[in-house]
């Protein structure tokens, strides 16, 4: 069944409590928090006071994205959270099979992140190390993008190369992820959906995440 991780970068942040209590009820797998910096991406969300206190009251794991320069520096600060995943993108990591090592070693699963430009194939000598690669199907730092269509053969070409490789990575997708894009995403091979303003923008957010799982 396909595992959704509805994005809090779209919630209402007036009333976070509120959203997370939503999260809380519904049959959201996880929740998906992206940290921007201004600087890796044109754009600032929230950082680590934020999410130590969405910690305390979320019941769900943590999927913690983190669209930073550097993410190598917050393994620690991040598995303090209590975060379940640690996803950081191939374009910020000099030194990528070392931060999966750490991530690892500090008690977290270890996601990989890939750009719209940046083919699969770069994850060939790392493929068997993740436990889940996260292709943007939007350019990262803003909500509410147009889905790109080349992400459903990408998202082929990757369930190739875990299969081929006998990784036992899981493949989310973040951006533009809705009722149009969703079933062809699931369809393509993704495992995990991460949706935004379909969720929390929906009349019904709990029907929204419900019709998700559902696929």
């Amino acid at each position: 069944m396909v595992r959704v991780s509805p994005s809090m970068l779209a919630a209402d942040f007036v009333h976070l409590a509120d959203e997370i209590d939503m999260i809380n009820r519904s049959e959201a797998d996880w929740l998906h928090c992206d940290v921007m910096d201004g600087v890796f991406v044109p754009n600032i969300s929230f950082g680590f006071p934020v999410l130590e206190s969405v910690a305390k009251i979320c019941r769900k794991p943590l999927d913690v994205h983190l669209m930073i320069v550097k993410p190598e520096r917050y393994v620690e600060q991040t598995a303090r959270l209590g975060a379940m995943m640690m996803n950081v993108h191939y374009e910020a990591c000099m030194h990528l099979h070392r931060t999966i090592e750490e991530i690892h070693q500090a008690g977290m699963k270890a996601g990989v992140t890939l750009n719209p430009s940046t083919p699969v194939s770069v994850l060939e000598d790392i493929i068997g190390d993740v436990d889940m690669v996260l292709l943007m199907s939007v350019n990262p730092g803003f909500g509410g993008q147009k889905f790109i269509e080349n992400t459903i053969a990408k998202t082929k070409r990757l369930r190739k190369l875990i299969a081929e490789s006998g990784s036992h990575a899981l493949i989310e997708v973040d951006g533009g992820v809705q009722a149009e894009t969703a079933p062809r995403l699931v369809a393509a091979g993704v495992d995990v959906l991460v949706s935004g303003s379909y969720v929390f923008k929906a009349p019904d957010p709990l029907k929204a995440i419900q019709e998700l799982k559902e696929l």
